[in-house]
């Protein structure tokens, strides 16, 4: 049984920073594409980013330049760095891996960009 959590989300202002972790355990073996998705009240899941085991990474059209994400050389363990953040960033972010062609998911963490 694989178990992923996320770590790091809270309350920021406009133009503000946050840095969302994210860490797998249990029956892992080797490295495995993993990344962040978003959800916003009223919207369909999204892409944030995504990062593979040599490091190339993707992101979407509208956190480009602003976000980063990284990895962990030795272990299955994510980051995302997020700066010059924006109200419609709030949402609840997804830490995401994929093992064997199946999706596995964390339970999610808040990030509310607000005045």
């Amino acid at each position: 049984q694989v178990q992923i959590m996320e770590s790091g989300g809270g309350l920021v202002q406009p133009g503000g920073s946050l840095r969302l972790s994210c860490e797998a355990s249990g029956r892992i073996s080797g490295l495995w594409p993993m990344g962040w998705y978003r959800q916003a009240p009223g919207k369909q899941r999204e892409l944030v980013g995504t990062i593979l085991p040599n490091g190339a990474t993707n992101y979407a059209d509208s956190v480009k330049g602003r976000f980063n994400i990284s990895r962990h050389k030795t272990k299955s363990a994510v980051y995302l760095q997020m700066d010059s953040l924006r109200p419609e960033d709030t949402a609840i972010y997804y830490c995401w891996m994929k093992i064997l062609q199946r999706d596995q998911w964390g339970q999610g963490t808040q990030v509310s960009v607000s005045s």
